[in-house]
């Protein structure tokens, strides 16, 4: 008896994976104890909270990323790429949805996004390139050609997506799983890391793209970069910001620092507009029950509309000076 039950099979718990171990020990482990120690130690509630310690890490990485590409987006007078995308990334989150509702298996919508993005990212770039589109047109290709597929697919299954894909299209601060912010940890360290690496070549094809190809550069190879580093913000921000409003990251803090002189400083400059968009954003959207992404859009513009009067009133005051003097 003794030998027929120690060579029974025991019933385990089934582990987890090396990937969910590293999410919970950052995200839970790491991240939610030093906010929740934060949050004990100025008596602010709110950071207690699991779903918003996450809302909050998201929030930080998408101020960081978006307006680090959307500086070299705005200077290209390319700003409405990231719109384009967003709306490329709602046609991959409405074939995911599609494919789990009709096939009956799991695809990460979030995965899905990202690749139909990437893919159309490539695409824009190479009608500009090869096809001889003009810019705007290009854009508008691929924007009208993805939403309209994401229309098709959503009511292709009687409406029965529609209600799946709402959290998408608005952003929430509820849909933010432990899953999805450890995978906007990981965009941002990739976004990061390419925008570091690639920064001198993506800086001269800015702002002298036809110097750049005389010096030998790879001009076509980095402006593909840039547009697929643009896909890998809008889907990680989409979560948040939602596919609506996920372009008015890449442009509202970085018009918001016009006054700042120097790249490098606007750029940084654009960061820290940022994160008092969508941390300022994600506070008010919880303590008032309004959407989150709506909200940090209206906290940037306001900082925008702030920094433009006080910049206009201290050229004025600088200019009623200079005359008096004279």
């Amino acid at each position: 008896m003794t030998m027929l039950a120690s060579s029974a099979p025991r019933l385990t718990a089934i582990p987890l994976s090396t990937t969910d171990r590293i999410a919970s020990a950052v995200i839970d482990g790491l991240w939610g104890t030093l906010v929740g120690a934060l949050g004990e130690l100025t008596g602010i509630g709110v950071l207690g909270l699991p779903f918003m310690q996450r809302a909050y890490l998201a929030a930080i990485c998408v101020a960081v990323i978006g307006p680090l590409v959307g500086s070299f987006l705005v200077h290209r007078e390319m700003a409405m790429i990231g719109d384009t995308l967003a709306h490329s990334a709602f046609a991959g989150v409405a074939a995911g949805l599609f494919v789990n509702t009709v096939f009956a298996v799991t695809v990460p919508p979030l995965l899905a996004a990202l690749v139909v993005a990437a893919v159309a990212a490539v695409a824009v770039q190479t009608l500009i390139d090869y096809a001889g589109t003009y810019r705007d047109a290009s854009l508008a290709i691929v924007l009208t050609g993805s939403f309209a597929v994401g229309s098709v697919l959503i009511t292709a299954t009687d409406g029965g997506i529609a209600v799946g894909i709402n959290a998408y299209l608005f952003g929430s601060l509820a849909t933010v799983s432990r899953a999805n912010a450890a995978l906007l940890v990981a965009l941002t360290l990739v976004v990061v890391t390419a925008v570091a690496v690639a920064y001198r070549p993506l800086l001269y094809t800015t702002f002298d793209e036809v110097g750049a190809r005389a010096a030998g550069l790879p001009v076509a190879r980095y402006n593909r970069l840039l547009a697929v580093l643009t896909a890998v913000v809008v889907v990680g921000a989409m979560q948040i910001m939602g596919v609506i409003l996920v372009a008015g990251m890449l442009v509202v803090p970085v018009a918001a620092t016009t006054p700042v002189t120097g790249f490098k400083r606007s750029l940084l400059a654009a960061v820290a507009v940022g994160q008092l968009a969508t941390i300022g954003g994600v506070t008010l959207a919880y303590q008032y029950d309004v959407a989150a992404g709506g909200t940090i859009i209206l906290v940037a513009i306001t900082t925008y509309l702030a920094v433009t009067i006080g910049s206009r009133l201290r050229h004025r005051r600088v200019a009623g000076d200079t005359s008096a003097e004279n």
